[in-house]
């Protein structure tokens, strides 16, 4: 009877354990949910006073900026993600769990592109600007080139 009693109880946790594996992967993807945040239209002024329209989510808290544009697995031209600091900094940013290649500007605080630079996917090397900006806009690799925006251009909101 304790024989039997004593499997029983084996034979439960290995059935529970079973059921637990089985589970874990669907529970593993839920750190990585990708959320999308709030966006708006921002608009682009070129030197040349024409501007570009893009839809661009907002980043504005550290959670927010932590998570970017990770695990994405793509980022239709014409959309981006604008990254909001409470003050001018140096920044840094990395491609870590990125999937898709960016192009980042960093911005001064009155809106001017201050450099443009190319990201490669899950790069972990910090792309840092060379100046303090106040706020960093990212978007599919090429888009700045392919819409016509360049250092000096203007964010406008």
């Amino acid at each position: 009877m304790i024989f039997n009693s004593l499997l029983q109880r084996r034979y439960v946790f290995l059935a529970a354990c079973i059921f637990c594996m089985a589970l874990l992967p669907m529970f593993a993807g839920c750190a990585n949910r990708i959320t999308k945040l709030q966006a708006q239209e921002i608009s682009i002024l070129k030197a040349d006073g024409s501007s570009v329209i893009l839809h661009a989510e907002i980043a504005a808290t550290d959670k927010e900026r932590e998570q970017g544009l990770m695990y994405r697995r793509e980022l239709p031209a014409g959309e981006g993600m604008l990254f909001v600091f409470d003050h001018d900094q140096t920044m840094s940013f990395w491609m870590k769990n990125t999937f898709i290649p960016l192009s980042i500007a960093y911005i001064s605080s009155d809106g001017i592109i201050l450099e443009i630079h190319d990201m490669k996917p899950h790069r972990e090397i910090p792309v840092t600007s060379s100046r303090s900006a106040r706020y960093a806009l990212e978007v599919p690799q090429g888009w700045f080139e392919t819409a016509g925006v360049k250092t000096g251009d203007r964010l406008i909101q």
